[in-house]
């Protein structure tokens, strides 16, 4: 089995999406952007040989993988701006997977959004637009309040609540640098993750988070440590309608093989809103939240997955049969929450409060932490959600996982000057 693998070592969990290729048996070839000097021991020892090549050069890339002369089984990519290349590369060299067309469904967020509705699931009223005169046109059907963001973006970078025409004006301003944007209706609700990885688009295995609060507050009010929560009891009632959204819009979108990311919300009255969906995993350390709660290496299982249609999280060869609904049995034995900081003030970072307390505490619960340290310049915290840093906790018990984040949210504190 010989694999492709864009960008094997940025972002940071791609190292071991790396790693979980090898260990299930692939010969991983990998072309990023990086140095060869630059590439961690884990992501050296994993692969059989390396390019450095941009990304963007897309010519250059084709060069390279004729140069080897090796016959691909696989081309994968988890780093949103290139699962597009990766597809155009698997049609031009014939290799199976998810095709151009099916990932410009993932990508696309009006081409999403359209063939999700087409399916008959609940979507937030929504247009294209790619010039002034358009995003105000489309204001107008949609209404206040509304949402932009980018068409093909990930994340929350460059997406904005408008609550009236001024802050539309202003907004139309600041997103002058993005080609093309989504006018979509603001859904006032909970915000939740469905995570899966799926094998022919079945999930062997999913995931419910959530925002709190919303990606959208937590962007728009630095004071605010944002927390995610990966939850322990996925199948409560609660979370029904979400999963039921989540497999009606994974069989609309045509999904192959691979990871997905998904967040819909939740109305006050109980109706269930699709927001969007990658065909990649979620960022900030969510997989590291899932591996916590069910104590599984998603990155392997990932890695299986793609490479033999397998989804063994028990060890090889010692998974149970799957159920009906192509899920995997798994105990699930925690909630997880990550806790992102962010520094007061500006400049390098002087101290942390907090953090010797809550250890002595509760350090029994902490099973990640990534903060950084006195010296260190912060972050700037309107680029990356980790911010200036985290902590992972758990605990079988929701309420108390969610007392456990909130005392690091308002208890750890960063000082920088």
């Amino acid at each position: 089995m010989n694999v492709l693998f864009l960008s094997p070592q940025y972002p940071i969990e791609m190292q071991d999406f790396t790693r979980g290729l090898a260990e299930v048996g692939a010969r991983v070839y990998g072309i990023g952007d990086s140095p060869p000097a630059a590439l961690s021991p884990k992501v050296r020892r994993a692969l059989a040989d390396y390019r450095q090549i941009s990304l963007n050069d897309v010519k250059a890339i084709h060069q390279a993988v004729r140069s080897w002369g090796v016959q691909f089984d696989r081309i994968e990519c988890l780093w949103e701006p290139f699962v597009l290349l990766a597809a155009e590369l698997r049609e031009a060299m014939g290799i199976p997977g998810m095709s151009v067309d099916v990932v410009n469904g993932f990508r696309d967020k009006e081409i999403m959004k359209k063939r999700v509705e087409a399916a008959g699931l609940r979507v937030p009223h929504h247009f294209r637009a790619r010039t002034e005169q358009e995003i105000w046109a489309a204001a107008e059907k949609v209404g206040y309040p509304l949402i932009i963001k980018p068409i093909a973006g990930a994340g929350s970078a460059d997406t904005y609540r408008v609550d009236d025409a001024k802050k539309l004006a202003e907004i139309v301003q600041r997103t002058r640098h993005v080609a093309e944007v989504s006018v979509e209706e603001f859904v006032d609700g909970e915000e939740f993750t469905f995570d899966t990885v799926s094998i022919e688009g079945r999930p062997a295995f999913f995931n419910i988070a959530q925002y709190l609060p919303r990606p959208l507050v937590a962007r728009t009010n630095e004071w605010i440590s944002p927390i995610i929560v990966a939850m322990k009891d996925v199948f409560e009632p609660r979370y029904a309608g979400g999963i039921e959204l989540g497999y009606g819009v994974l069989k609309a979108l045509g999904m192959g093989t691979g990871f997905t990311h998904m967040e819909w919300y939740k109305k006050s009255n109980g109706e269930v809103v699709f927001g969007e969906i990658g065909c990649r995993v979620g960022g900030a350390r969510l997989i590291d939240q899932m591996n916590f709660s069910c104590d599984i290496d998603l990155y392997r299982e990932w890695a299986r997955a793609v490479c033999w249609h397998s989804f063994e999280p028990n060890g090889h060869g010692n998974s149970p049969r799957p159920l009906p609904n192509g899920l995997v049995p798994l105990e699930r034995k925690y909630n997880a929450a990550i806790i992102f900081k962010r520094a007061l003030g500006q400049g390098k970072i002087r101290r942390i409060e907090g953090l010797d307390t809550f250890r002595e505490q509760y350090g029994r619960y902490i099973v990640a932490e990534d903060l950084l340290k006195p010296g260190e310049h912060r972050r700037n915290w309107l680029q990356t959600l980790v911010s200036d840093g985290y902590l992972i906790v758990r605990h079988p018990d929701l309420p108390t996982a969610l007392r456990l984040a909130e005392k690091v949210a308002t208890d750890v504190r960063l000082y920088a000057g």
